[in-house]
């Protein structure tokens, strides 16, 4: 049900496809559908939730005692952005910008489920880190938010707008050296 709802709304968007076009393609009953998930939004929040624990950073990304804040936040960051470059996750990103002013339920559903999670993941490793001296985060949400908002910068914005050149390996690891850099020199510990 997820494959064939995740085929039809990235092919034909989220306002254009109804839970009967979603039975209909995963070949179940509306009433099967409906039993796994409540309403469209409950079940592209499931899309961009599993999403996001298949294909995003894990839990071992996130050391509980780094040796160096530097490697792990390069470790992170690169498989954010990396995450973020895949031509799926351009795809569900750009049917909810193109799609959430008329559905905000859909901006709703993936806002808490992909960009909240991660902020909110992000943030309560910073606070480890902060209480263990390796930073020094007033707080942790924006500190949070201003690493993910440095590795989204042109790079991901370009990638999304489908501009050329596709970025490379080269480029998002300058991305991810950059923010690194950035960050540390905002949160180091005075």
């Amino acid at each position: 049900m997820l494959d064939a709802a995740t085929e039809l709304f990235m092919k034909q968007g989220y306002g254009a496809v109804s839970m009967d076009a979603v039975a209909r393609a995963a070949d179940v009953s509306k009433a099967t559908l409906y039993a796994h998930f409540a309403s469209k939004d409950a079940l592209f929040a499931t899309i961009v939730s599993d999403a996001c624990c298949l294909d995003t950073v894990d839990e071992a990304s996130f050391w509980a005692d780094p040796a160096d804040v530097g490697a792990t936040l390069r470790l992170i960051g690169g498989r954010f952005l990396r995450y973020l470059l895949q031509p799926e996750t351009l795809a569900r990103y750009r049917v909810v910008v193109a799609e959430s002013v008329r559905f905000p339920e859909l901006g709703a559903a993936f806002w808490v489920n992909g960009p909240l999670a991660f902020r909110n993941r992000l943030a309560a490793w910073v606070v480890q880190q902060s209480e263990a001296g390796r930073l020094a985060a007033d707080d942790p949400q924006v500190a949070a938010e201003q690493f993910i908002g440095l590795l989204r910068s042109g790079l991901f914005m370009r990638a999304s707008l489908a501009v050329p050149p596709a970025p490379d390996s080269r480029e998002i690891e300058a991305t991810v050296e950059a923010a690194v850099t950035t960050f540390l020199r905002a949160f180091a510990p005075r």
